[in-house]
């Protein structure tokens, strides 16, 4: 998933590897990421034609690497972020990072990757309710069956509210 957001963060303007760190750590709700998880996927990007990379002055004198996102670079973020699969669907990343980038993505990608992400869920939920029924969890299993049960409920809800952003006409329908 880093690699995802250190492509997209390249969306709006070129940056400095440093900034890149900086601004992809805070998306990911931690500081800075480490130089050997950055810098690689720079390199590899730059290889692969997705970014390019020059040399520009710092502001001390020194001389610093920019890096731009290309127009293959674009695409390829795009088409990653359109391929979500149901092993996709599985995880909370990717989803949410999905979800984050839904303003680059046609609707009908976005209703897709909602009703996978939304089939998974009753699943869990089913399994849940299984679990519950089926065996005697005790009172602090049953508290974090009934709390996992109210996270999938929540996020449910907040799909229903995506799809009204995604399909306004359905709003009026409603």
């Amino acid at each position: 998933m880093t690699d995802l957001i250190i492509l997209a963060m390249l969306l709006d303007r070129p940056k400095h590897g440093y900034r890149l760190k900086q601004d992809a750590g805070k998306l990911l709700g931690q500081g800075a990421l480490h130089n050997n998880l950055v810098y690689p996927l720079l390199r590899r990007f730059t290889a692969d034609g997705w970014v390019t990379k020059k040399t520009v002055p710092g502001d001390r004198g020194q001389n610093r690497q920019q890096y731009a996102l290309t127009e293959l670079g674009r695409r390829t973020l795009l088409n990653r972020l359109s391929a979500f699969t149901e092993q996709d669907a599985r995880s909370w990343d990717a989803f949410h990072i999905r979800v984050g980038f839904f303003e680059l993505l046609p609707a009908e990608v976005r209703g897709r990757i909602l009703s996978l992400r939304e089939e998974f869920l009753h699943s869990r939920e089913g399994r849940f309710a299984t679990l519950e029924n089926a065996l005697n969890l005790g009172l602090y299993g049953a508290e974090v069956v009934t709390f996992m049960r109210e996270q999938i409920a929540s996020e449910l809800s907040w799909i229903r509210g995506l799809r009204r952003l995604n399909f306004p006409e359905q709003r009026q329908e409603s």
